[in-house]
Parts: structure tokens; C-alpha cells; sequence
């Protein structure tokens, strides 16, 4: 339960992080207490829709994925952080489908990141 709730607080930061950079076309459109009940609900929005929708798309299109030798799934996760930031978490927005492909990519990257560093060297799974 700890590593779960330690993965939810890395994306969570990691979606912080990239909202700070406004190169990459991610905002959070609320500031104070709202702003990180926003953060929440486009965390816990986007690792639903990759846990639930995700697999199910990747199912029916693996012959896509095959051919571009995995690409797809770049293109499968950009699709569902750019649904997730045009309008169906309020106060979150991705403007454009760049920002979507980079901030899906910059957001893997700097979770992954923050859960190698957060792991317990003890922890098996």
C-alpha cells in the first residue's frame, strides 16, 4: 500500500513539475488550495485513464504497435493526457497535441525518476 501511495505522490509531483515549465504548454489554471486539488484529481484522471482505458485501446491496436515497433504507445499516452487536459479535469489544460506528446514523455521521465530515487532497496516488486 506505501509503494502505491508513494507512485500516486511521484506523478503527482512529477505533473507539479512540469506545470512549472511554461515552455511545454501544461497549466494548472488554479493557484492556492484549489490549484493542488486540481493537481490531485489530473493525477489520479491520468492514471486512470492509463490503467483502465490504456490497456484496453493497446489490446485492439497491437498490430499498429507491432509495426511501429512500440511507438504507438507514445502516441496512445499523449492521446489520453490530452483528453484528460482538454477540459475533462477542470482548471487543468494541455494546450495543443505537442504539448500533450511532451508532457506525457516529461512526465514518464520525471516519475520514473522520482520513484528510483523514493524506492526502498529492500522492495521486490
Amino acid at each position: 500500500m506505501k509503494n502505491w501511495i508513494m507512485r500516486w505522490i511521484a506523478s503527482a509531483l512529477a505533473l507539479f513539475i512540469i506545470c512549472q515549465i511554461p515552455e511545454v504548454g501544461v497549466k494548472l489554471l488554479d493557484k492556492g488550495v484549489t490549484g493542488i486539488t486540481t493537481l490531485v484529481l489530473a493525477t489520479v484522471a491520468i492514471g486512470l485513464a492509463n490503467a483502465l482505458i490504456r490497456p484496453i485501446i493497446m489490446f485492439f491496436a497491437w498490430p499498429v504497435n507491432c509495426l511501429t515497433f512500440g511507438l504507438f504507445g507514445l502516441v496512445l499516452n499523449a492521446v489520453l493526457f490530452w483528453i484528460v487536459g482538454s477540459g475533462f479535469v477542470p482548471g487543468f489544460m494541455v494546450t495543443g497535441p505537442v504539448s500533450a506528446l511532451i508532457g506525457s514523455v516529461a512526465m514518464s521521465v520525471i516519475s520514473g525518476l522520482i520513484n528510483f530515487f523514493l524506492k526502498d532497496r529492500g522492495d521486490r516488486d
